[in-house]
C-alpha cells in the first residue's frame, strides 16, 4: 500500500511539474528566396509552359501556394534586385535600371537587407549567385549582412567573352567570387548553376542546427545560356529549356537537402525571377504568354511573375492566390514571420502573411503598386484596373527575336494617352477601356500624384520628397 502512495505522489507530481513548465520555445523558421534571371510569366510547368518540364516546381507549387498575380518591382536586374531585398521601390533608394562594371555605386550601405534584418535575430546568412548592386568591395555583400557570398557581381552577359556581342563592355573579366576574393575569371559558365546549387545544399547542411537566410540568385537564364552537360538537349524548348530545366533541378536539390536535414516543414522557400523575358533573343528568350511584352517594359510581361511559395508548417498546400503581391512586401512579411525589427528607413512594401495562409484577400496597399522605369512612373495598378501614362517603350511589334543568341532590333513606340486596362478581364492588356472609366482614372491619377510627391516622376521632372541617396563610391 505504502509503494502505491508513493507512486501516485509521484505521478501527481510529474502532471503538476508538466502543467506549470513554459511552453517549448518554438524554432525561428528558415528563409530562402530562389530568385531567376530574366525568366518568364510562363517559363514554368505549372504557369502554363507548353514545352519545358519543371517537375520539382510543379511540385512545390502542389505542396505550397501558386501566386498568379504577383510582380517585380522593376523590370530590370539591378533595381528588382534591390527591392526584394530592401522593401522599397529601388527609385527610393536611387537604384535604376542596371549596374555596369566599375560603376562607382551600390546599393547604399545604410539601407537594411533581410540579411541584416535577420542576422539581428541570430541567423547565418548567404548569398550564392549574382549580386549586382555593386561590384566595388564597398558594396560586397559581406558588407550587407551576408556571412558568405560565392557567385558573380553583375549580369553574365557583361564580360569581353560574350558569345552573342563579343567585347562591349569596357572591362577585362567576368570575376568570380568567394566572400571577398576573386577565385576565378569566367570564360565558361556551364557549370555556374550545378556550383551555385552544391553551394546552396552545402550551406544548408551546415547551418541545420541554427536559423539561416539562404539566397540563391541564379544568373540564368540572362543570356549568354550555360547549361551543364547533364541538362544538354533534354528540353524540347532547346538551349533555353534546357537552362530553365536546369534551374528546376536545382530547386529540387535544395527542396531535397531541407527533407534529408529534417528542415523542409519549418522553412520558407520564395521561387520566383527578378523581371520578364528578354524577347529581342527570340529562341534564347523566354515566353510572357499570355502576358504583354517582356524585359524593359513596366507592361505586365515585364513585371508580372512566376512565384511559388513552400512552407509547410504554416502554409496550406495546393492553392492559387490571385491578389497582387509585389517582391517589396518579402521583407515586411518576412519580419513578422521571424519577429523582427523592420528597418529604420522608411519602406514601401507591407505584410502579407494573412494573404499567404488564406485569412485573407485583401491587399494592404491601397494602389496596389506603381510601376516606375528608371525614375519615370509609367503605370499604377489599382485593384483591378492597370493604368499607363504616356511614356515611351520597347517592342518587337509582333516580330519574331533573333536567333541563335543573337539579338534581333527593337522598335520604339510612344503612348499618347492614357491608357486603361481591367486586368481581370483583359490580362493581355488588349482593350484600352481608359474612355468608359473616368471616375477610374481620376482615382488613380490622385494615388499616382500622392507617390509623386513622395518618389518623384521624371516624365515630369518632379523630385520626391521620400528618395534616398544611392551608395558612392568617393
Amino acid at each position: 500500500m505504502t509503494n502505491k502512495i508513493f507512486f501516485l505522489l509521484l505521478l501527481l507530481l510529474h502532471l503538476f511539474s508538466c502543467k506549470n513548465a513554459p511552453p517549448e520555445k518554438e524554432t525561428p523558421p528558415n528563409v530562402i528566396i530562389i530568385f531567376t534571371d530574366d525568366q518568364g510569366y510562363q517559363d514554368v510547368g505549372c504557369f502554363g509552359s507548353p514545352d519545358i518540364e519543371t517537375p520539382h516546381l510543379d511540385q512545390m507549387a502542389k505542396d505550397g501556394i501558386r501566386l498568379t498575380n504577383f510582380y517585380a518591382a522593376q523590370a530590370v536586374c539591378s533595381a528588382s534586385r534591390a527591392a526584394i531585398l530592401t522593401g522599397c521601390y529601388p527609385n527610393r533608394l536611387g537604384v535604376h535600371g542596371a549596374f555596369m562594371p566599375n560603376a562607382k555605386k551600390g546599393l547604399n550601405l545604410s539601407e537594411t537587407t533581410i540579411a541584416e534584418m535577420l542576422k539581428d535575430q541570430g541567423y547565418q546568412t548567404g548569398i550564392f549567385g549574382k549580386w549586382h548592386l555593386g561590384d566595388h568591395p564597398k558594396f560586397n555583400p559581406l558588407k550587407q549582412g551576408f556571412d558568405e557570398y560565392f557567385g558573380i557581381p553583375y549580369s553574365n552577359d557583361m564580360w569581353p567573352y560574350h558569345p552573342q556581342q563579343g567585347p562591349i563592355f569596357n572591362f577585362d573579366i567576368l570575376p568570380l567570387y568567394e566572400n571577398e576574393t576573386i577565385i576565378d575569371t569566367l570564360t565558361d559558365q556551364s557549370d555556374l548553376t550545378t556550383q551555385i546549387t552544391e553551394r546552396s545544399v552545402d550551406f544548408i547542411s551546415r547551418n541545420k542546427n541554427n536559423p539561416f537566410f539562404l539566397y540563391v540568385a541564379h544568373p540564368q537564364p540572362h543570356v549568354p545560356l550555360f547549361v551543364s552537360e547533364k541538362f544538354k538537349g533534354k528540353s524540347k524548348r532547346g538551349l533555353y529549356g534546357d537552362v530553365i530545366m536546369e534551374i528546376d533541378w536545382s530547386v529540387g536539390q535544395i527542396l531535397a537537402s531541407l527533407k534529408e536535414n529534417n528542415l523542409d516543414n519549418n522553412t520558407l522557400v520564395i521561387f520566383t525571377s527578378d523581371n520578364g523575358p528578354w524577347l529581342s533573343y527570340g529562341e534564347h528568350s523566354g515566353s510572357a504568354l499570355p502576358l504583354r511584352e517582356g524585359k524593359g517594359t513596366a507592361l505586365e510581361g515585364g513585371q508580372r511573375e512566376p512565384c511559388i511559395i513552400y512552407f509547410p508548417k504554416k502554409i496550406k498546400a495546393g492553392r492559387t492566390i490571385d491578389v497582387p503581391m509585389m517582391t517589396i512586401d518579402v521583407l515586411p512579411t518576412i519580419a513578422n514571420l521571424t519577429g523582427a525589427k523592420l528597418p529604420g528607413n522608411k519602406i514601401d512594401g507591407k505584410n502579407i502573411w494573412d494573404i499567404w495562409t488564406g485569412e485573407s484577400t485583401q491587399s494592404p496597399h491601397e494602389a496596389y503598386y506603381f510601376y516606375y522605369h528608371q525614375n519615370e512612373l509609367h503605370g499604377v495598378r489599382y485593384q483591378n484596373w492597370k493604368m499607363y501614362f504616356p511614356h515611351r517603350y520597347r517592342t518587337l511589334n509582333g516580330r519574331e527575336g533573333g536567333k541563335g543568341g543573337l539579338p534581333g532590333p527593337y522598335d520604339y513606340v510612344n503612348i499618347e494617352e492614357i491608357e486603361l486596362y481591367n486586368l481581370s478581364k483583359d490580362i493581355s492588356e488588349t482593350k484600352n477601356v481608359a474612355a468608359e472609366n473616368p471616375e477610374v482614372i481620376e482615382k488613380i491619377k490622385l494615388l499616382a500624384d500622392g507617390m509623386r510627391d513622395e518618389l518623384g516622376d521624371a516624365l515630369l521632372e518632379k523630385t520626391g520628397k521620400g528618395n534616398r541617396e544611392i551608395g558612392k563610391v568617393e
